[in-house]
């Protein structure tokens, strides 16, 4: 055949093949931007459920280590963080301490998060006398705690759940309230936590011991705090206390 008879060839111009290499481009910088954002929320979440978490100090209840507006990074992993979407928990790194300061779901209320102190851990015996917390027959010093009414005393129908578990004491008493009760036993895998706030604190003396499985964490530092209680037209600025800031929580 002769050449000039054969038509055109078929194939792509030289402007072609870069626009298909644009394109392909373009589809693995899209993949990678993908891929990275994928793996940092898979990350987020993990450290999130299983790491480190925020929380918000809503209550008094922990005056004045811990105030309102407080904005707390509690460490999740210390006492065993629950793997996402399971029952299942990771090795605990510590077990609670008297006078850890820790994150927990309450009894009476499983949808929400306390923070309170231990101060009794299984097999103490609790009592305390004229607000004096005495563990196994030694008083506690307690310069982290705070009281607010030094004249009266104030009893609950919820504090009787103690009487189930008082224990015999020549001193016992048979009537709990919030500056006169025990003796008691904290039983296996259970804990017994106030609040700093003494005098204005619900805690276990009101609703019982705290399972170990319902513990969340340890805070670790305060990163922001705000003063909800400043005058309505402060700005942020003034609102925010910027001497909490990184403060550790002890």
């Amino acid at each position: 055949m002769d050449p000039d008879e054969r038509g055109p060839e078929i194939g792509t111009t030289p402007a072609e093949e870069a626009g298909v290499d644009d394109g392909r481009a373009l589809l693995r910088m899209v993949w990678e931007w993908s891929r990275s954002l994928l793996v940092a929320v898979l990350l987020f979440v993990l450290v999130r459920s299983m790491g480190v978490e925020a929380f918000k100090i809503p209550t008094g209840s922990m005056e004045s280590t811990l105030l309102v507006g407080d904005f707390l990074l509690v460490n999740k992993a210390i006492y065993g963080a629950r793997i996402p979407g399971t029952d299942l928990h990771l090795p605990a790194l510590s077990e609670p301490h008297r006078g850890d300061v820790i994150v927990f779901k309450p009894p009476q209320h499983p949808d929400k998060n306390y923070v309170k102190r231990v101060v009794g851990i299984p097999g103490d015996t609790l009592e305390m006398q004229d607000k004096v917390l005495i563990v196994n027959g030694v008083p506690v010093d307690e310069p982290y705690v705070r009281h607010i009414d030094v004249v009266g005393d104030a009893t609950h129908p919820d504090m009787e759940w103690q009487e189930n578990h008082l224990i015999a004491s020549e001193g016992g008493h048979h009537r709990p309230s919030r500056d006169q009760w025990g003796p008691l036993v904290v039983p296996e895998d259970q804990f017994f936590v106030l609040g700093d706030n003494r005098d204005n604190s619900e805690d276990s003396r009101y609703w019982g011991f705290v399972d170990r499985d319902r513990l969340r964490g340890r805070p670790w530092i305060v990163y922001f705090s705000s003063d909800p209680r400043e005058r309505e037209d402060a700005s942020w600025f003034e609102r925010v206390r910027w001497g909490r800031l990184g403060h550790r929580i002890r």
